[in-house]
């Protein structure tokens, strides 16, 4: 991961020019101690630790629960290919319609967002990076991108990304840290992507308050694969069905955090009002059957199903 010197990590936090702050009390750290509060950033298997004892409690059942579920749905490998290959082959079989998914909303997110408005060698904060896929991809194009997820396991969390290493000359920082209470100061990044991950914030409008903090004035901010329901009720219909399917396949349904789950258009005009933005939305083409199933739902007289699209906000002040 790097080196201390004078208890400042050296490479790669400095030549990506990230700059740190407390999570617990915002002081600004120039090593990885704060002066004011005395948390301690620390440093394990190349993860920097960036998160207080009382906000790991706070999320221990649901990180628990997250990843027991995910194990059980197949999301990883033994091999360095599965990873290597995200999103567009997953070589287990057991989970690839969601990758196509994920695949051609990636695709979209860098040909019409990426490359028309942040220069290669930006800093990009992959925000709920999960086993760092999109950080990876991210590298691979000559962007600089820095990880954040709460999971930290070696085949799902990012631990997972030391599979990038055959590829990459050096991996990118990884931080164990709360969207809420990012461990970065002011107007660093370029763009922030909330990858398949804006829904399990117990706030979107405090969630995005933290991540444009982090965000340069004309920066980014996206948020990629969180379902969209036309209507709050269908959401909550969604999530009532999803949690009773939880607790019938594996004994819990999931349900410690109080995460908002999904987006409607109130929602997000309810974000723009309350944060001064406004959303352009982007609709990736998923095919055909992807296309066909909101009619074929309302024949069948079945719960309307989910869609993802791209929302993309600047930051003007």
């Amino acid at each position: 991961m790097g080196t201390l010197t004078n208890g400042v990590l050296v490479d790669p936090l400095l030549q990506f020019g990230v700059l740190l702050q407390c999570p617990r009390c915002a002081s600004r750290l120039s090593g990885m101690e704060c002066s004011v509060c005395a948390f301690e950033i620390h440093i394990n298997d190349g993860i920097l630790h960036a998160l207080p004892e009382e906000r790991s409690q706070h999320f221990a059942r649901f990180a628990q629960d997250y990843q027991f579920i995910r194990a059980a749905e197949g999301r990883s490998s033994n091999s360095d290919n599965f990873y290597l290959d995200l999103p567009y082959h997953d070589i287990t079989g057991r989970n690839s319609n969601q990758w196509q998914i994920r695949a051609r909303s990636y695709d979209h997110l860098i040909d019409h967002v990426l490359y028309r408005s942040v220069a290669r060698g930006g800093l990009i904060l992959d925000v709920g990076a999960g086993n760092c896929w999109m950080s990876y991809r991210l590298a691979l194009t000559g962007y600089r991108p820095v990880a954040v997820d709460l999971v930290t396991n070696g085949f799902d969390g990012l631990g997972a990304a030391k599979h990038y290493q055959v590829r990459l000359p050096s991996l990118f920082p990884r931080f164990r840290a709360d969207m809420e209470h990012l461990p970065f100061q002011d107007a660093q990044f370029d763009c922030a992507i909330f990858n398949a991950s804006f829904h399990y914030s117990e706030d979107y409008a405090t969630t995005l308050r933290s991540v444009l903090r982090c965000v340069r004035i004309g920066g980014l901010v996206t948020i990629s694969d969180t379902p969209w329901y036309s209507r709050e009720e269908r959401g909550k219909q969604m999530l009532r069905e999803r949690r009773a399917a939880f607790l019938k396949t594996y004994g819990t349904s999931s349900d410690a955090l109080e995460s908002q789950e999904f987006l409607t258009d109130e929602r997000l005009r309810d974000l723009e009002e309350k944060l001064s933005i406004r959303w352009k939305v982007h609709t990736p083409h998923y095919g055909f059957k992807w296309a066909m199933r909101p009619l074929k739902a309302k024949l069948l007289r079945r719960r309307e199903p989910s869609r993802f699209r791209i929302y993309v906000a600047r930051k003007n002040a």
